[in-house]
């Protein structure tokens, strides 16, 4: 693990200013962490209309910020990266702290939760990623080759 953190906006700012300040928070991340692949959150329905529109706004923003590198994007619903972690996709946050401070040998769970959140989904995606195909793998290293006498194949 390189390094974990949570982007934190004012909850009285405008949506605007809130959005701009998560991209400059994912900015500041990718341009410190190279990131290879970005893993969202899929937004799910919730009762709480507000809610699931806050999420979805940041998810894009997310997505936007990574697509716009060139950046490959995975989605995992919550229920997916809780069944991951903790074998339950009904999992509460606390058990999913739990695990994710277990599965990563940490002295104590990730602070604040949002970050053990963001644990959880990098250790579902690199469970539940396909296989990178063999062009997308480093080339293994190169031996010397043994000289076979002449006429010979190998075996």
């Amino acid at each position: 693990m390189l390094g974990v953190g949570v982007v934190r906006t004012p909850a009285d700012a405008d949506i605007g200013m809130r959005l701009v300040g998560i991209e400059r928070g994912i900015e500041e991340w990718i341009d410190r962490f190279s990131p290879e692949l970005v893993a969202v959150e899929r937004v799910f329905s919730q009762h709480n209309v507000r809610t699931v529109m806050g999420t979805a706004q940041a998810s894009a923003v997310a997505m936007l910020c990574a697509s716009r590198r060139g950046i490959p994007v995975a989605l995992h619903t919550p229920s997916e990266v809780k069944a991951a972690v903790t074998g339950s996709g009904r999992a509460d946050k606390a058990q999913v702290g739990t695990m994710v401070t277990r599965l990563l040998r940490l002295a104590e769970p990730p602070k604040p939760a949002d970050a053990a959140d963001a644990l959880a989904l990098a250790i579902c995606h690199i469970w539940r990623a396909p296989p990178r195909t063999a062009s997308s793998r480093p080339s293994p290293p190169r031996t010397a080759s043994r000289k076979r006498p002449p006429g010979t194949r190998p075996q």
